[in-house]
């Protein structure tokens, strides 16, 4: 006996599905050009994304960097984040013998869904971590839609009797 499975596509998830996968495709050829950072980079910080029911969080560890020497800006749906990790510049007489931190410009982007309200975006910098919230618009929070029965279709059934 042989079962066979029928997969039924939808459209718009196989465009999306298709992207993806040409993205993917593209960051693997390309990862060994300028170690996939943005081109004149000198360091990219880790940063964080999560969701949930209200909004949308982009958490950047930027340990060293003054909150003054960040921009932030929105262009498109394209959530862009700028700045500078500046080193000190002592003329001291010492010797080096490590030099493990990085210093110079960074540039993060985030392309961002049409659910997120682009006029109430906030950011907040503390302890070396920068943190966006991206609330989300009215429409785009998950609700729950109560099922109102019509009349005469969802009624008790009556008790019919029967006569022999």
């Amino acid at each position: 006996m042989f079962l066979t499975r029928t997969r039924r596509v939808e459209p718009a998830t196989d465009l999306y599905s298709n992207l993806s996968r040409l993205n993917r495709m593209m960051d693997e050829a390309l990862s060994g050009w300028n170690d996939g950072e943005a081109v004149g980079s000198a360091w990219t910080p880790t940063c964080d994304v999560r969701e949930d029911k209200e909004h949308l969080t982009i958490t950047l560890d930027l340990p060293g960097v003054k909150p003054e020497d960040v921009k932030i800006s929105l262009e498109n749906q394209v959530l862009t984040i700028r700045g500078e990790k500046r080193q000190s510049s002592e003329a001291t007489d010492e010797r080096w013998h490590r030099y493990e931190r990085s210093y110079g410009s960074f540039e993060r982007s985030f392309t961002l869904p049409t659910t997120v309200d682009a006029e109430r975006i906030q950011a907040n910098a503390e302890h070396g971590v920068l943190t966006i919230t991206l609330p989300k618009v009215e429409r785009a929070k998950p609700r729950e839609i109560p099922i109102k029965p019509v009349s005469g279709v969802m009624a008790k059934p009556e008790k019919i009797e029967t006569t022999r």
